[in-house]
């Protein structure tokens, strides 16, 4: 059985990354709109990313899954039977496992998201 866990260091990058498109975007709207203090929308978008970011980090912090010699099991009592992911991808920090239903899992936060695919994928064959 092999665990993966949310790395603090891959979240808190994948927030920087938030914050500086949440504050492109605020400035954006606000020039646009024909704001004179454009400036503001920057202290918007990165004042939201950091609430956001701190709010959410022990709860995604925790986050643990499974993987199994059958199953992938997640939170929220998710559990991908391993003959059931058609592909697994990575997404920046995250890994996407896709389900032949259709349905898509998240694995987020991960130092290696290369490596945690690898994992994966080498279980699957």
């Amino acid at each position: 059985m092999t665990t993966f866990t949310a790395d603090r260091t891959a979240y808190i990058r994948s927030h920087a990354w938030m914050a500086a498109l949440a504050m492109a975007a605020g400035m954006m709207i606000l020039w646009v709109m024909g704001n004179p203090h454009v400036w503001t929308g920057a202290i918007g978008g990165l004042a939201a990313i950091i609430l956001r970011g701190w709010y959410l980090m022990s709860e995604e912090i925790a986050v643990v899954w499974t993987l199994s010699d059958t199953a992938l099991t997640g939170p929220a009592e998710r559990n991908i039977p391993l003959t059931q992911i058609e592909r697994v991808r990575t997404i920046g920090s995250y890994v996407q496992v896709v389900t032949k239903s259709g349905d898509k899992h998240l694995i987020k936060y991960q130092a290696d998201s290369a490596a945690t695919a690898r994992t994966i994928e080498r279980e699957l064959q």
